[in-house]
């Protein structure tokens, strides 16, 4: 009875806000089948998925995200796009992580999708999910996303670079999302499969920036289940600096080994490990997120390296192809400066040389809404690498690879971004 006032008084609430909108507050940029990507801190998943070309079969995944604001109301995104065939989803349940797999007892609701339990995705598409009411006053709790995959699936849309632990069934095990236990989740992954993105209804006007890169903005080096990427730094700082009113939602779209113009082709049959180009996955990932103000890129270092052998000039006209999307739409964009590739060993003299003549060019293009100095941010003035304290990885604790900044370097990096580049939401 408890449970069934708190809806009630939470839709009602929400019924007289009629200036509530949707907002983005949680994305998972897809980036091609699984395998195809560069996961950090991977449990072995040939348990979970004998066959990786097949996929799921009849089993339940349990994704953990962070939304980076909430509202009353929610609704996810599903996502077939690398897909190879249709994909059937029941049992969609949403729910508070209490710890691992387990959820929050009577902190649970079913989504539904056009009002029906279940929903068949194609391949290439994706689909939101109807509003469903959530908890309120859950900022900085965990969604626990959990759905079941009706038959095969075949290959799997997913983003491998979580850096967050989710859960999985066993295969066969059938539809478990109604349960709040985790007894029938016992293997783990550090990626997220088929869910991409959350929305939150928000009464106050509530503004998304995406943070849209590559590695440094995924977190690689960061820590596992830390939150500790620079998009998330910035976030708190955000939430501290302006409390209760949240004004923004701040939701990381990097996605590890991404390029701005390459590679040329993609397809689910033709896949790259960093994804489609931030060209050619911007209107997913940004355009098509809600609420969209403001776009921090960070992005270019993985054009220049051996493989790609982008110019600098190709990057150039890249990036103003994407601000020129981007402004059409409203939307500010704030540049990045490329951090240091000095002593990275899958880098080159060359790549470090164009690396420094992007950013200049970054400093001085008249084309941008501001730029971050992330580079001054992170290297030592000396050697121009980046500062020792800032190699270390912190996810495995190994020695690190001098390209991608620890949690020491990322907090750099998100307390070096000026709060004032940020609009006034309205």
């Amino acid at each position: 009875m408890r449970r069934l006032l708190l809806v009630l008084v939470v839709l009602s609430a929400f019924g007289a806000e009629p200036t509530a909108r949707w907002v983005t507050a949680w994305t998972g940029s897809v980036q091609g089948p699984y395998p195809t990507g560069n996961a950090s801190a991977q449990p072995n998943l040939s348990f979970a998925f004998p066959i990786p070309a097949a996929g799921a079969n009849d089993q339940t995944f349990r994704m953990i995200v962070r939304p980076d604001v909430w509202g009353p109301q929610a609704r996810i995104r599903l996502s077939n796009a690398f897909g190879t065939q249709p994909v059937t989803f029941d049992g969609v349940f949403a729910g508070i992580q209490q710890s691992g797999a387990a959820i929050v007892k009577g902190m649970s609701w079913p989504v539904m999708f056009s009002k029906k339990a279940s929903v068949t995705i194609a391949p290439g598409e994706f689909v939101w999910s109807d509003a469903f009411v959530v908890a309120p006053a859950m900022q900085g709790r965990k969604l626990a996303i959990s759905f079941h995959i009706v038959g095969a699936s075949g290959p799997m849309t997913w983003h491998a670079k979580a850096l967050t632990t989710s859960y999985l069934s066993a295969p066969g095990a059938g539809s478990h999302g109604v349960e709040g236990g985790e007894n029938a989740f016992p293997y783990s992954t550090t990626s997220w499969f088929f869910v991409d993105a959350v929305d939150m209804a928000i009464a106050t006007p509530t503004r998304t920036i995406v943070a849209f890169g590559d590695s440094i903005t995924d977190g690689t080096a960061s820590t596992l289940n830390g939150d500790d990427r620079w998009p998330d730094v910035l976030s708190r700082r955000v939430h501290d600096r302006l409390g209760g009113r949240n004004p923004f939602s701040v939701v990381n779209a990097g996605i590890g080994g991404n390029r701005v113009v390459g590679p040329g082709a993609y397809s689910a049959a033709m896949p790259f490990s960093g994804g489609p180009s931030a060209l050619r996955r911007l209107d997913r990932d940004v355009l098509g997120l809600s609420n969209v103000s403001t776009v921090i890129w960070l992005e270019g270092i993985n054009d220049f390296n051996k493989t790609a052998g982008a110019s600098v000039e190709a990057v150039e006209a890249g990036m103003k192809e994407g601000v020129t999307r981007m402004h059409a739409k409203g939307i500010r964009v704030i540049a990045a400066t490329l951090t240091s590739s000095i002593g990275y060993a899958g880098g080159s003299p060359e790549q470090e040389q164009k690396r420094r003549a992007l950013n200049d060019w970054i400093r001085t293009a008249n084309i941008f809404d501001g730029f971050v100095d992330f580079d001054k941010a992170t290297a030592d003035p000396k050697t121009g690498a980046l500062r020792a304290e800032f190699v270390p990885d912190s996810t495995t604790g190994g020695p690190g690879d001098h390209l991608h900044p620890n949690r020491a370097g990322y907090q750099a990096m998100g307390m070096s971004i000026p709060l004032s580049l940020l609009p006034p939401a309205k």
